[in-house]
């Protein structure tokens, strides 16, 4: 059974891929913070971990590997998105985001896959945004930032830990999450109908759907794909 930790795993996406890992005979291992495990995700272990603090990243680390000697897989899912006004926004929203979404995953990645290495096998799996290459907003300047810079992270963990270690990301579009089904809600069921037009499928994606790439870059049967930013949003209509 192989060891897959996931971090920002209690709610929205990470944590139906959380799911989709137990299912599929993984042992689990998931990280939170605000969010409380709840019991469909009984049967993986869970620690609460404040991925803004290195001191907190390296005890997370360190209680995994007392319990198992390798994580085979790393999900770098956990993200903060901080919605404002351009003017508005500050350099500690900069640096908050930057945080969580690019040097948390530097820093698991580093230490996680160093082992993976001497191991000679592992994949870790980055939950980028396609705002990282042409969705880009000022709205979400710091977001899609630290998620351009977490794709040029991809590239240079997949070179320097090759060529035992298999490094990919994942660049979804709109998820059809709860988090969107309250936005589409309190604007008068809306926002997702305007935004699909937008979309060449004309829908936003499932969380099984973005499930079903994570696991599949999991798989062995991904075992030849390697360094690459794999777009998965329905197709852009503009």
């Amino acid at each position: 059974m192989k060891n897959v930790l996931v971090t920002g795993g209690a709610s929205g996406l990470g944590k139906e891929i959380v799911k989709s890992f137990k299912e599929n005979n993984y042992n689990v291992f998931f990280t939170y913070f605000n969010s409380t495990p709840d019991k469909e995700l009984e049967g993986c272990t869970g620690f609460k971990c404040d991925l803004s603090s290195e001191e907190s990243i390296r005890n997370l680390i360190k209680k995994i590997y007392e319990s198992v000697d390798n994580i085979d897989i790393l999900v770098n899912n956990a993200a903060l998105e901080i919605n404002k006004d351009f003017n508005l926004k500050s350099k500690n929203d900069f640096m908050k985001t930057l945080e969580i979404n690019l040097i948390a995953p530097f820093l698991l990645s580093k230490e996680i896959a160093s082992r993976m290495y001497m191991n000679e096998y592992g994949k870790i799996i980055n939950i980028s945004s396609n705002n990282s290459i042409d969705k880009y907003d000022p709205v979400t300047v710091e977001y899609d930032c630290s998620k351009a810079g977490l794709n040029i992270l991809t590239k240079c963990l997949a070179k320097e830990f090759a060529p035992f270690v298999r490094v990919n990301a994942i660049l979804p579009g709109w998820i059809l999450t709860n988090k969107i089904k309250k936005l589409d809600d309190s604007l008068d069921n809306k926002f997702i109908e305007e935004e699909s037009k937008n979309i060449l499928l004309n829908k936003f994606a499932t969380c099984e759907e973005i499930c079903n790439l994570v696991l599949f870059l999991a798989s062995d049967k991904s075992d030849y794909i390697n360094s690459e930013l794999i777009r998965i949003d329905g197709g852009t209509n503009d």
